[in-house]
C-alpha cells in the first residue's frame, strides 16, 4: 500500500507519497524515478544534541517536475514533506527541533547487508537537511484530507518511465542530427557564395576598355564566348 498526498495549492501540482510500512519502502527504493526526492532517514535531534541517535520514520517521497532539482524546491513544499516525516515517526513526532534529511532518489545506496527499508547515500554532498521546530497540526490535517491509498504496480511504472525517457532521448538525438545537417548545408551554401564572388572580382574581369584596346568589338567577344 502506498499513500499519496497533494501538496499545498500555492506550491503547485506536486505529489507526495510514502509506503505503508518498511517492506513497501523497499519497493519504493527499488523502483524510484530520477525526478524523485526522498526523506530517507527521518527525524533526528538537532545539531545542538548531535549525540542523540537517529530515529526511525516513514520514507517520504516528492516527485519533482522535469528540469527541477533538489535545490529548487520551495520552502512550503519542503515543509509539507518534513511535517509528514515527523508525524510518521513514533519518537520524532514527540520531539521538538528535529532534523530531516533529504536527497535525490538516485543518491540512495542500498547494499545486501542493510536491513529492509534501510538505505545509505552514494554522495553525502547530495544530501540536504532542514530543521522542523515542532509539529504543525494544520499542515498534517490538510495533507491527510488529500490522502489516497493505492496499490500501484511500481515495476510497471518504472518501466513506463524508462521507456518514455528513452524515447525522449531518441527524439533529442534526432533533432541534434537534424540541426547539425542544417548547419553543414548552410556552411556549404556560404562557401559556394564566397567561391562565386571570387570569380567576379574586378581584377579577374575584362573591362570594355580592355576589349577596345584589344581591337575587338563586343559582338566578337560574344561570338568567341559562344
Amino acid at each position: 500500500m502506498v499513500f499519496y498526498y497533494k501538496a499545498r495549492p500555492d506550491a503547485g501540482d506536486y505529489t507526495i507519497y510514502m509506503g505503508a510500512d518498511k517492506n513497501e519502502n523497499e519497493e519504493l527504493i527499488k523502483y524510484g524515478l530520477p525526478e524523485d526526492v526522498c526523506d530517507p532517514r527521518g527525524p533526528r535531534r538537532g545539531r545542538r544534541r548531535f549525540h542523540v541517535d537517529k530515529v526511525s520514520s516513514a520514507h517520504v517521497y516528492l516527485r519533482l517536475k522535469k528540469g527541477e532539482t533538489i535545490d529548487t524546491i520551495s520552502e512550503g513544499l519542503l515543509e509539507d514533506c518534513a511535517q509528514l516525516v515527523k508525524a510518521h515517526s513514533i519518537q520524532g513526532n514527540k520531539m521538538n527541533h528535529v532534523e530531516v534529511v533529504y536527497t535525490p532518489w538516485s543518491n540512495l545506496k542500498k547494499s545486501p547487508s542493510m536491513d529492509v527499508g534501510q538505505v545509505g547515500f552514494h554522495n553525502p554532498r547530495m544530501v540536504r537537511m532542514l530543521v522542523v521546530e515542532k509539529r504543525v497540526n494544520d499542515i498534517i490535517n490538510r495533507l491527510n484530507k488529500t490522502r489516497v491509498e493505492r496499490r500501484p504496480d511500481l515495476k510497471a511504472e518504472k518501466e513506463a518511465s524508462n521507456a518514455a525517457e528513452k524515447a525522449e532521448r531518441k527524439m533529442q538525438l534526432k533533432e541534434k542530427k537534424r540541426r547539425e545537417e542544417m548547419e553543414r548545408l548552410e556552411k556549404e551554401r556560404r562557401a559556394e557564395i564566397r567561391s562565386y564572388k571570387g570569380l567576379m572580382v574586378a581584377e579577374k574581369m575584362t573591362s570594355n576598355r580592355q576589349i577596345a584596346s584589344a581591337g575587338k568589338s563586343m559582338q566578337e567577344m560574344e561570338d568567341e564566348f559562344v
